[in-house]
């Protein structure tokens, strides 16, 4: 009798370990398989905030609005890209977040010519505006490396000049952007910077730039253009031309004062339009707005992934509207004739 005990007791102690064991492959192999999907969910997110927008040819679309039938802004694209205004954003909370990452941006200006004479106060405006407490590298691009004042900067903004040939043209300096944006990139930025910004030397900062403004591919609406039917927009229409865009085509105008973004997208795009650039250069076509023009057909079909309103990007000859309330950056009032070399 005591020893049929003993082999039950032994039997339902055996069948226990192996019950436990059982229960704890279940629980490990559905916490191992559910961490495994998570992670795949995260990836997946990751990839797909990080994806290009790619809109494909001869898709037709309506063109979207800057301003609601009810007057307000609207701030979002019909791809989903946030436009940025005032009120679209928290000040201290999104520097506070942005803090964390310890991001550096890089920022080309080009001053050749009489253009070097809007440089002080283009510094000396973004030193007061311009990603205020973030790391900051400008890189100047001139021919007359002496004309670059000494302005003060703060404590983790940095200045390089580059020294670069000289053009008889405008128009040549205009064209000849993307390609040194291009070389900038490879050769330093992709070790030195998070994200680059592109922005034209002949402007002033008013107000606020800053991490607002970040994104993969960010493009700026041009101040001239925001409420002008799409037919009116001054595109390449030669189709002849790589940046030809036809009539019935277009989402919105870009200024090609402000091109940002990461230094990985915003090297497409300087790649990008330098290839089409020199495709009709080879033809001797120059398209009717050089790198804009470009940079327009660029943007039609792969999509910025964040927009920045006219606010970001004014003309001081314009008077200011009921739609926007506040100027940051601006292009300043200028005699053509006198700052270029030719018409």
């Amino acid at each position: 009798m005591l020893h049929h005990q003993k082999l039950v007791f032994m039997t339902l102690v055996v069948f226990g370990m192996v019950l436990s064991g059982l229960i704890y492959l279940v629980y490990t192999s559905t916490s191992h398989r559910y961490k495994e999907r998570r992670f795949c969910l995260k990836i997946a997110k990751e990839d797909q905030d990080n994806s290009l927008l790619q809109s494909p040819h001869g898709l037709s679309c309506n063109q979207p609005s800057v301003v609601g039938p009810d007057g307000k802004v609207v701030p979002l694209t019909p791809w989903l890209a946030p436009v940025v205004w005032e009120g679209t954003f928290d000040p201290m909370l999104i520097d506070s977040i942005y803090k964390q990452q310890n991001i550096s941006i890089a920022t080309t200006v080009f001053a050749l010519g009489k253009y070097t004479q809007f440089l002080r106060d283009f510094l000396e405006s973004a030193e007061q505006n311009y990603f205020v407490g973030f790391r900051v590298h400008y890189y100047v691009f001139t021919d007359q490396p002496e004309q670059v004042p000494a302005v003060k900067l703060s404590e983790e903004h940095h200045l390089t000049v580059l020294t670069v040939p000289s053009s008889n043209r405008w128009q040549e300096i205009t064209l000849s952007r993307m390609a040194r944006l291009e070389e900038l990139i490879e050769s330093r930025l992709v070790n030195e910077a998070d994200y680059v910004f592109s922005l034209d030397v002949d402007a002033k900062f008013y107000g606020r730039w800053g991490v607002e403004t970040l994104g993969r591919l960010v493009g700026a609406i041009h101040p001239g253009y925001y409420q002008t039917p799409r037919e009116q927009y001054p595109y390449e229409r030669r189709p002849e031309s790589q940046a030809f865009i036809p009539s019935a085509d277009g989402d919105y105008y870009y200024g090609g004062a402000v091109i940002g973004g990461l230094v990985k997208d915003v090297h497409e795009v300087a790649k990008a339009c330098r290839e089409q650039l020199d495709i009709d250069a080879s033809k001797s076509i120059e398209a009717a707005w050089q790198e804009e023009s470009h940079l327009n057909k660029y943007f039609l079909y792969n999509k910025p992934s964040k927009l920045l309103s006219p606010e970001y990007l004014w003309q001081d000859l314009k008077p200011h509207t009921n739609v926007v309330k506040i100027i940051r950056y601006s292009q300043v009032i200028k005699n053509y004739a006198a700052v270029r070399q030719n018409p």
